[in-house]
């Protein structure tokens, strides 16, 4: 908005301009110049000193060569206070043509307004509502065909109105229709060769340039960010320019501005051979180079060019700007999942060791990081052999536990790691290694430290048979969700039994054990509720969908069963919660 007030104040060359928006009581100034204190400092001017309020009810514009001179505004508290002896102003209105406010410029001496001056302050308030009416637009979630239908509706009451004013409305709809998809397209990216892929075809509309790069900075150097899907020429020949180097690009880094190079000659007086030269290998005479301010640095520059001498207008700089700032928007957050991805993988990396090797079980595990927040939360696995029944003989017992620590951030995933470590100490301090014990000591020590852990968990044990092929199931569940026992004939059995989860405010609890015999061939599936969960969806009809898969395909070897699982065509919205599958097989 003060960008607003500045062109104005700029084109009509007077020192006083602001964008008014009105209320019942006051009215505020969200873009301003050359105001005095202290309505400069509180943006602020009460309703009496608003001359555009004559105009408020009709709608239309307002020039006063002399407000001294006009009975309605002779003793106005603009004229007194602020000084406002000549006054005009062009009506700011939504997508109902309904009166915001109005862009204003103000003189303190008396002149006659000139059709021009009021015709650049027109084009101006359309640039300016176009604005207001995005804003609008995404706080109230208004859809992008309504917008696109209103957009069009009043091009077409442009047309009717004057053949002259086509050009400019159609112009001012492909602005308005780039900053809207900007928004959106934008809004929804998740790394930075996201933003590269839809920054393919956003600026087509506008000025229809031949190509636009995305350079990112790092310490001292540029680099070009390559589309993933096209081999454009740009990105095979040039990846990464010195920040020193004489390109428009860097040039723009380096001012922290906007650079603009009309054509051939000014990129030879200004710029290096090497800039030269590769403009005229890709064939570019115009480049307009945009900085990319994020909310705490300069993140890189967004470079647009053309294959033909382009004139940048002013509309057209301003709508590009504004697109630029969308475009900050998506590079900073990419970064920053990229940075937390990184976090993220070190974190589940450290936290989920190896699963132990067993010649007598085929044991497979997948976790999944969530595709929001953190990427990464409270879920987790573990296996591990028990102590030998003998010195100097093989470990048999094995250990099982899947569990889910409420939360999906880095706090939820320090919490998991200290119950996963603990109730491996539970266990292996109470032989003769009860599921149950453990969890009951677990919840005892939790209470004494304290640790605010909630969330479920299952706790298993598995034990061979004397001289067979079977093992022994026990465990005891902790409001988790029941695994699935699929036997060699297919059928697939859902382990119900459980007691209630763990939390802090519950309180300790007797905790029980339920035992099953797993014969050779039969198939156990542990999981977590990211799985089977959606917002929206039936929990039950997930764990439904997740044992009819298992009945049809838990004869497959075990890492193809879990590829399987974790990529079910009917997931309605995978991504939303951290995911864990593990899985035994007795052969």
């Amino acid at each position: 908005m003060d960008r607003f007030a500045r062109l104005v104040s700029r084109l009509l060359h007077v020192p006083v301009a602001f964008v008014s928006l009105i209320e019942e009581d006051r009215q505020i100034l969200p873009g301003l110049v050359g105001l005095r204190e202290p309505w400069a400092s509180s943006r602020v001017l009460p309703p009496s000193h608003a001359i555009c309020r004559y105009a408020v009810d009709s709608g239309q514009p307002l020039a006063v060569p002399d407000a001294r001179a006009d009975d309605r505004l002779r003793g106005d508290p603009a004229v007194t206070d602020l000084g406002a002896i000549a006054y005009a102003g062009m009506p700011l209105t939504d997508a109902d043509a309904l009166v915001l406010g109005f862009l204003c410029a103000v003189d303190h001496e008396p002149r006659a307004w000139r059709d021009e001056e009021l015709s650049d302050l027109v084009n101006l308030a359309a640039a300016c509502s176009a604005e207001l009416r995005l804003r609008i637009l995404s706080a109230q979630n208004r859809s992008a065909r309504k917008v696109l239908e209103t957009a069009r509706a009043a091009a077409e009451r442009a047309r009717s109105d004057a053949q002259r004013l086509e050009h400019e409305a159609q112009a001012g709809l492909d602005h308005a229709e780039l900053l809207l998809r900007a928004s959106q397209e934008l809004a929804q990216t998740s790394g930075l060769e996201d933003v590269r892929r839809r920054l393919r075809d956003l600026l087509v509309g506008v000025g229809k340039p031949s190509y636009v790069g995305l350079l990112v900075a790092d310490k001292d150097e540029l680099h070009r960010v390559a589309d993933p899907d096209i081999e454009h020429t740009v990105e095979r020949e040039v990846l990464t320019l010195p920040m020193s180097a004489a390109f428009p690009s860097t040039r723009a880094m380096r001012e922290r501005r906007a650079v603009f190079v009309p054509d051939r000659e000014a990129l030879v007086a200004d710029y290096s051979p090497e800039a030269v030269g590769f403009f005229d290998r890709m064939g570019f005479t115009t480049v307009l180079c945009l900085p990319l301010w994020g909310s705490r640095a300069l993140l890189g520059v967004l470079a647009i060019c053309w294959a033909m001498r382009h004139e940048v207008g002013v509309t057209e700089r301003v709508t590009l700007t504004a697109a630029s700032g969308y475009v900050a928007q998506a590079v900073e957050r990419a970064l920053f999942l990229d940075e937390r991805i990184s976090v993220a993988r070190q974190l589940q990396k450290a936290m989920l060791t190896d699963l132990p090797l067993t010649r007598d079980l085929e044991i497979a595990a997948v976790y999944q990081p969530a595709a929001v927040g953190d990427m990464i939360g409270g879920d987790w696995y573990d296996a591990y052999h028990l102590p030998p029944a003998s010195p100097g003989a093989e470990p048999a017992a094995l250990m099982v536990t899947v569990g889910d620590i409420t939360g999906h951030d880095l706090h939820a995933a320090t919490i998991m790691g200290q119950i996963r470590s603990m109730l491996r100490q539970a266990t292996l301090d109470h032989p003769p290694y009860s599921p149950a014990t453990a969890l009951i000591a677990l919840e005892a020590a939790c209470s004494v430290l304290p640790i605010e852990a909630g969330g479920t968990l299952i706790h298993a044990r598995l034990d061979p048979a004397d001289g067979g092929p079977d093992w022994t199931l026990t465990w005891s569940n902790a409001g988790h969700l029941p695994p699935l026992l699929r036997t060699p004939d297919g059928r697939v059995t859902t382990l119900v039994e459980h007691d209630v989860l763990l939390h802090p405010g519950l309180g300790p609890f007797q905790r029980t054990e339920a035992r099953r015999i797993l014969s050779a061939g039969s198939t156990l599936v542990f999981y977590t509720d990211g799985l089977i969960e959606r917002r929206g969806h039936d929990i039950d009809a997930g764990i439904a969908q997740l044992v009819a898969l298992l009945a049809r395909d838990g004869d497959l070897p075990l890492p193809e069963l879990l590829h399987r699982i974790g990529n079910r065509p009917a997931d309605p919205a995978p991504g939303e919660d951290d995911v864990v599958v593990l899985a035994l097989r007795v052969p």
